[in-house]
């Protein structure tokens, strides 16, 4: 070891620890360019001309201005697609806000020491997390209450996720005990504990949760298929199914509602545009994403 002028302790690294900082770098670009070539495969491929011939690895190193955006001009105009893009975007929000409302005072009430049958109750939450009932029994019942054709019907079931409630409740308990003791000796009861104390300090495993439930309302597309059947309550993973699963079969029916623009470059248009909004989402929870995560799943 060698101090630095600021007093600072630098650790000098021996050749084993440079060869392996080499490897570790190596395996990292390694799974960068593994990770970009599928990325960028397609982004080219939506952009392709309807006049291009040609091999699909020239393809990717079709310059820029050789590009079309026929494609995406083809989806946005497309009313078919505006209308599966927005009950996605439905289905999310309020899906995201269910689960919150309903887990968040389900994970706090587990957290508290004391509470009445709460060992019984955590073993009631585990049942389902451990036996899945199966598809036709659900079914069943989601068709008894009435919620069939109904986006409800797509986040409430699964609104309260057993492990994200866990998370969220091994967040909440490792939060100091002696601010609860505090403030009931202030006079704050349970409710406004948990809105004015316990919630502001855990933005951090909220934000996660919230992604969690985000990327799962998003990307759903079994409970989508087996509980919308009007087509104006299709969402963007079943229309992409459409579109994918008609051109596969050679039908053109999806392919001439888009116009003249090339059916693989409508493929990988809608699904560029349907990761957008995850993508646009990350960086701003990002912060949030480590900490939650991490202190979610250690206790203290």
């Amino acid at each position: 070891m060698s101090r630095k002028n600021n007093g600072a302790v630098a650790v000098k690294l021996t050749a084993g620890d440079k060869v392996f900082q080499i490897c570790v770098r190596l395996f990292l670009a390694f799974l960068l360019v593994v990770i970009f070539i599928p990325i960028w495969s397609t982004i080219t491929l939506s952009f392709r001309p309807a006049s291009y011939i040609g091999s699909y690895l020239d393809g990717m190193f079709l310059a820029p201005w050789k590009w079309s955006n026929l494609a995406y001009k083809a989806l946005l105009s497309n009313s078919g697609f505006l209308s599966a893009f927005f009950n996605s975007v439905k289905i999310t929000v309020m899906g995201v806000c269910a689960a919150l409302f309903l887990t968040v005072p389900m994970a706090y009430a587990l957290s508290v020491k004391g509470v009445p049958g709460k060992k019984w109750i955590v073993i009631f939450v585990m049942i389902p997390y451990v036996f899945n009932i199966g598809v036709v029994p659900t079914y069943l019942l989601i068709s008894k209450l009435g919620m069939v054709n109904k986006l409800a019907s797509v986040f409430l079931p699964v609104a309260i996720n057993t492990y994200n409630m866990i998370i969220m409740r091994q967040f909440f308990e490792g939060i100091p005990n002696d601010l609860r003791e505090s403030a009931f000796i202030d006079g704050c009861n349970d409710i406004q504990i948990m809105f004015k104390i316990i919630l502001p300090l855990s933005k951090a495993i909220i934000m996660t949760i919230a992604l969690y439930y985000a990327v799962a309302f998003w990307n759903d597309y079994m409970r989508s298929l087996l509980y919308l059947q009007k087509s104006s309550l299709k969402p963007l993973p079943l229309l992409l199914r459409d579109i994918l699963l008609g051109a596969s079969m050679n039908d053109n029916l999806e392919a001439s509602a888009f116009g003249s623009a090339p059916i693989e470059a409508i493929k990988a248009a809608s699904v560029f545009i349907s990761a957008i909004p995850m993508v646009v989402a990350y960086p701003f929870i990002q912060k949030y994403f480590t900490k939650g995560t991490l202190a979610g799943s250690v206790k203290g």
